[in-house]
C-alpha cells in the first residue's frame, strides 16, 4: 500500500474551469425557493466545507453505502477493468476522495487517460494531485465543471480506444427518474460511439436501515445539509440564520426515495441578493432525493435511452451494486 503521507507535494495541475456563472447558479436558488415547493439545487452541498462532511458522512457506521461499494470494488476491480478494455480514457463524474478510483486504476490495462469532474474546486484539486503523483505515467486532467452542464474532454496525447464514464457512489439516485433519463442521455454523449458506464447504484432495502444512513445519530449529515445554507450566504449575498432551520429526512413507500429537507422552525423572511424569500414555520427546503432501485427497474430505465446492463457486481447482502452499461 502506497504512504500517501509520505509523498511529495506535486506541482500544481492546470485546471479546465466550466464552473457555472454566478449569475446563472443564483437564478436557479432563487427559482427553486420561491416554488411552491420551495428546493435548492443539491449540487450547492458540495462546496470545500460540504465535500469534508461528506467525507466523515461515509465513515459513520451507518452509512453503508461507501463501505459496501468499497468492497465490492476490492472484490471486483480485476474483473471491472476487464470490461472496460486497454487504453480507455476513464471520466469521473465527482471525483470525491478518489478511493474507489485507485482500485479501479490499478487494474486497468495503459488507460489513456483520467478525467475527474467535479464542481468543488478544492475537493477536485487535491484528489487530482494526489492520483497524479500514485499515477505519474497516467494523464491527469481535472475539469472543474457541473457534469450535467456544459463542459468539453480535454484532448490527450493518445487516441483512446473507448471512453468510459465512472459514476461511482449512489449519485444516480439523486435524480427523479425523468432526470435521470437525461443524465444518461448525456452520458452516451459524452462517452460517445461505443462507450462505457460504469455506476454505483443503490439498492432497495428496509426502511429503517436507509433512514438511519440518512440521519445519523451523531448529526453530520444534519450539519452536511446545513452548511448549503452558509454557502448561499457567503456566494449570493443571502442571510439565512441556519439555526432556525431543522433537518428532516424520510423514506417514502411509494417513490422508493429517501426525502431530505431544511424545515423552518419559525416564520420569517430571507434575503437573497435583495430578493424576499417568505417561510411559515414548518415549511421545507427539498435538499436531495435519494432514489432506490431494483436490478430489474434500473436496467429498465436504462434501456430508454439505448444503454444495456453487461455486468452486475453486488455485495452477499444485497445491499448496493456497481453496474457495467454501454450502447452502440
Amino acid at each position: 500500500m502506497i504512504d500517501l503521507d509520505g509523498l511529495a507535494e506535486a506541482e500544481c495541475l492546470p485546471l479546465r474551469d466550466w464552473t457555472p456563472a454566478r449569475e446563472r447558479m443564483l437564478q436557479e436558488v432563487l427559482e427553486g425557493l420561491q416554488r411552491t415547493e420551495k428546493s435548492i439545487p443539491s449540487k450547492l452541498l458540495y462546496d470545500a466545507r460540504g465535500s469534508e462532511l461528506f467525507e466523515r458522512i461515509c465513515e459513520l457506521d451507518e452509512y453503508y453505502l461507501t463501505r459496501t461499494e468499497l468492497a465490492i470494488m476490492e472484490d471486483h476491480a480485476p474483473e471491472m477493468a476487464a470490461q472496460l478494455g486497454p487504453g480507455c480514457l476513464l471520466i469521473e463524474y465527482g471525483s470525491g476522495s478518489g478511493r474507489k478510483t485507485r482500485l479501479l486504476l490499478d487494474q486497468l490495462e495503459d488507460p489513456c487517460a483520467y478525467v475527474p469532474i467535479d464542481i468543488s474546486r478544492e475537493a477536485l484539486r487535491q484528489s487530482a494531485e494526489t492520483l497524479a503523483l500514485l499515477y505519474p505515467t497516467l494523464p491527469v486532467l481535472p475539469v472543474c465543471a457541473d457534469y450535467t452542464g456544459r463542459y468539453e474532454i480535454p484532448k490527450t496525447e493518445t487516441d483512446a480506444l473507448r471512453r468510459v464514464v465512472y459514476f461511482p457512489g449512489s449519485t444516480i439516485g439523486n435524480f427523479t427518474p425523468e432526470e435521470a433519463l437525461e443524465f444518461l442521455k448525456h452520458v452516451t454523449e459524452v462517452g460517445g460511439p461505443g462507450g462505457g458506464l460504469l455506476v454505483g447504484v443503490d439498492l432497495e432495502k428496509d426502511r429503517a436501515r436507509l433512514e438511519a444512513a440518512y440521519d445519523d445519530a451523531s448529526g453530520v449529515t444534519a450539519a452536511f445539509e446545513l452548511n448549503v445554507l452558509a454557502r448561499i450566504n457567503r456566494e449570493f449575498g443571502a442571510d439565512f440564520r441556519p439555526e432556525r432551520f431543522d433537518y428532516e429526512s424520510r423514506y417514502n413507500d411509494l417513490m422508493r426515495r429517501i426525502e431530505m429537507y431544511l424545515v423552518s422552525r419559525r416564520t420569517q423572511q430571507v434575503r437573497i441578493d435583495g430578493v424576499e424569500i417568505p417561510f411559515e414555520c414548518g415549511e421545507r427546503i427539498q435538499t436531495e432525493y435519494a432514489y432506490k432501485y431494483n436490478l430489474e427497474t434500473f436496467a429498465r430505465l436504462a434501456e430508454l435511452v439505448g444503454l444495456q446492463v453487461e455486468r452486475v457486481w453486488k455485495d452477499r447482502e444485497d445491499l448496493f451494486s456497481v453496474q457495467y452499461l454501454t450502447w452502440e
